[in-house]
Parts: C-alpha cells; sequence; structure tokens
C-alpha cells in the first residue's frame, strides 16, 4: 500500500472535484476474510497533511468524511453528480408539463396516465403517457377502447427504443407523423435569467392564473405556465418578417422573469429534434436534454 498521491489519480489537484476513493479499514476484515474495503463517493474538500476530505454526495447533511491517504488503494475523479431536476424520470417530468394545458382531462392507467383536451388539438394533451411500465394487465386494450370511446384516434406518447415502443408497435402502430422525436429540456430559471442579453425589446405580460402569455407586439408571443417550482414554456413563436432581433428572447426574458417572480427555480421546453434554430438559441440559454420522445398512433 502505497502513500504516493502517484499510486491512483487522486492529489490536491482533484480538490473541489466529485471523486471517488476505496480505502482501507484498519483493523477490520472483509466477507472474503481479507482486509475490510470502503468506498466513498462525493467531493473532495481537502487534501494535505496526511488525510483527504471526502463530502459524501446527498442532499448536504452528510458528515464529511476524513480519509489517511496511506489507506488509499484507488480513487479518480468522476462526472459531477446531475443536478436533482436531471435526475427526475421522463414520466415525472412529462407529469410536470401538464399545466401547460389548463383544461385538460386526466386518467391514470397504472403508472400511465390518459390525456385528453377539449379545446386543444396538440398532441401533448390528446394522447397516453407511456414512458414506463403501467403495471396494469391489459393496459393497451384500456388505451384504445378510452380513446375510441371519445372518438379520438389513439395516441402513445413513449421513448424512443423502449418496451413500450416495442409494444405499441407490436400492434402494428406507426409513427403519427412525419416529425422527428420530440426534444425535452431542462434549465434553471435563475440560469436562463443570466444568460438573456441586455437591451431587450419591450415585451407586455398578460396574466391569468398559472398561465401568462408575453407578446411583442403582433410579431412575437409565447406561453408560460406554473406549477409549483416548475416553469413550462410552449408556443415561443416569431413572425418569419421579423426573426433575427431578438424577440424570441424578448418572450422569453419576460416569461422567465415572471416564472421566477412566482417562485419557479426549474425550466422546461420541448423542441421537435429537427430545429436546429431553436434547440441553438435554448442550448445558449442554458437548456439542456433531459430526454426525447415520440408519437406513436393506431394505424389507419
Amino acid at each position: 500500500m502505497s502513500s504516493d498521491a502517484g499510486a491512483h489519480t487522486l492529489g490536491p489537484h482533484v480538490v473541489g472535484q466529485r471523486v471517488v476513493v476505496r480505502r482501507l479499514l484498519p483493523g477490520e476484515t472483509g466477507p472474503s476474510g481479507g482486509p475490510a474495503l470502503s468506498d466513498v463517493l462525493g467531493t473532495c474538500t481537502a487534501w494535505g497533511d496526511g488525510v483527504c476530505v471526502v463530502r459524501p454526495d446527498g442532499d448536504g447533511s452528510q458528515v464529511p468524511v476524513t480519509i489517511p491517504i496511506r489507506t488509499i488503494v484507488a480513487g479518480k475523479p468522476v462526472p459531477p453528480r446531475p443536478s436533482a431536476r436531471l435526475r427526475v424520470s421522463p414520466q415525472e417530468a412529462q407529469r410536470r408539463a401538464l399545466a401547460l394545458w389548463p383544461d385538460l382531462e386526466t386518467e391514470p392507467l397504472g403508472d400511465w396516465l390518459l390525456r385528453r383536451s377539449r379545446t386543444a388539438t396538440a398532441r401533448r394533451a390528446n394522447s397516453v403517457l407511456a414512458m414506463c411500465p403501467s403495471g396494469v394487465a391489459g393496459a393497451y386494450e384500456r388505451v384504445v377502447a378510452h380513446y375510441e370511446s371519445l372518438g379520438q384516434r389513439p395516441i402513445a406518447a413513449v421513448l424512443p427504443d423502449s418496451d413500450e415502443d416495442a409494444l405499441f408497435r407490436d400492434h402494428g402502430w406507426v409513427p403519427e407523423s412525419h416529425d422527428h422525436d420530440t426534444v425535452f429540456q431542462l434549465a434553471g430559471v435563475a440560469a436562463v435569467r443570466r444568460r438573456l442579453p441586455p437591451g431587450l425589446p419591450g415585451a407586455q405580460l398578460h396574466v391569468d392564473g398559472h398561465l401568462a402569455t408575453a407578446r411583442v407586439g403582433p410579431a412575437a408571443s409565447g406561453v408560460a405556465a406554473v406549477d409549483g417550482d416548475w416553469a413550462g414554456f410552449r408556443s415561443i413563436e416569431v413572425d418569419p418578417a421579423h426573426r433575427r432581433r431578438g424577440l424570441a428572447l424578448a418572450v422569453m426574458g419576460e416569461l422567465i422573469g415572471w416564472a421566477a417572480e412566482c417562485g419557479a427555480t426549474t425550466a422546461y421546453l420541448q423542441v421537435l429534434g429537427d430545429n436546429a434554430a431553436a434547440l441553438a438559441l435554448y442550448e445558449r440559454l442554458g437548456f439542456v436534454e433531459h430526454h426525447r420522445y415520440r408519437y406513436l398512433a393506431a394505424a389507419v
């Protein structure tokens, strides 16, 4: 066993980084009868005076672990821990996004969710959300019966190449349209506000309950909804004759400012995967991909 940091890839240079450290537990015996080992995963907060201090991953309440360097047998830096918002499952993230449709009617089908809107024609508001196992026998047949009873074509929102994707395709379902898969993106509200450039055109805001609409004259508009600490954005549209003037950013700026005042900390939006201009715009604002999904429909 070496006390030299060169025996692994740890050392003073990893202070402030997330690391995994394997250490010996002196005086203890492992399950096989040999020396006992223990792993610590967290942020290295100090290295020196013969010890390495690691704050374990968690909610911040964990007690830092002081590890004698001489007991370290392996270790390396690891990628930063994803933010809490990125660890939310696709199904849960999609459930958070229901607030964008104020008249949405929903019915649980195990862990799936049947969605219907009497006014909106968007697929997000008129499809079964099936991004995890339903846990219900006969779920497929019940989806078909539900939407046929409403006089609607059955549509399912599924993760690409998932078991649910295969389930519906095995029943002859096909892509609902020629659209690319949809990208569900997330960002921190504060981070988006910091990235907005100064001097944007002014936008007018109209608030109706948990929904808000921002407009820059007749040229640009967008809608936002706040539910708890999540804020969603949709229909960010700019007249083609007025593009490249910062109007989309002006609309986003007005809406994100309102969302922040409402206490939102997480922002989400959804963009078709082939909309390169929109994806580039939102990437500059700090949005990152959380998941992609597609719509399948019963064959006509």
